[in-house]
């Protein structure tokens, strides 16, 4: 009976319009990220705009949070929404956290395994841009979103194979004579990791929603 109730009010469908700004400023942080991973004069630009993108997509989530109070009927569950731009905002939080990394420990130069993993946040991003941009009828995207979800899940089990390698190659570099750069380059890798383990967070949870929803 609600369900049939549901179907014969109108929606807020604003909440999509949301979900597509946000998941939009999450692929400008992640090209903000891959921009600063190159190092030198481009690393303090690339944490500035980072921050920035950070803040509007805090703007974003906040708005999203705000609007499932006030809205009666929701395109889909609350708690749904909830969780997904919750989701949505731990990737971009984690970009933040790669950057404030790399200011706190002054790093101005990186691994080439570092500057492959941001290509693969990078495409992360777009992913997970589209996938969003299709919620709003999953039900005639659902094969689409399915394909997305499985194919952000294989970007990041590569990126855990890059992971692995840097991880190698940084120990080779500074085992005899640099355990501090290690340490420094290995907090690094695992913030890195981390932002794209957020995507497949992402991913899963719109998994989720096709299930219950369709």
């Amino acid at each position: 009976m609600l369900k049939w109730f549901q179907a014969l009010m109108p929606k807020e469908d604003r909440f999509f319009g949301l979900f597509n700004r946000h998941a939009a400023t999450i692929v400008l942080g992640a090209e903000a990220l891959r921009a600063l991973l190159e190092g030198g004069a481009a690393t303090p630009d690339g944490c500035r705009r980072l921050m920035l993108h950070e803040n509007e997509a805090d703007a974003y989530a906040r708005e999203v949070l705000l609007a499932v109070r006030r809205t009666f009927i929701t395109p889909f569950d609350r708690g749904d929404i909830k969780e997904l731009i919750g989701l949505l905002d731990d990737a971009i939080d984690q970009m933040q956290k790669t950057a404030k990394a790399i200011i706190l420990f002054e790093v101005e130069a990186f691994e080439p395994h570092m500057r492959e993993m941001g290509d693969t946040i990078v495409q992360a991003s777009k992913l997970t841009v589209e996938a969003v941009g299709l919620l709003s009828a999953m039900q005639q995207n659902a094969a689409r979103l399915n394909e997305l979800a499985e194919e952000i899940t294989r970007v990041e089990e590569h990126s855990d194979e890059i992971y692995d390698l840097g991880m190698k190659a940084l120990f080779l570099k500074h085992r005899d004579a640099n355990p501090m750069g290690f340490i420094i380059g290995a907090e690094i890798y695992d913030h890195l990791e981390k932002v794209v383990d957020r995507f497949e967070d992402v991913a899963n949870r719109i998994s989720g929603i096709l299930i219950e929803h369709i």
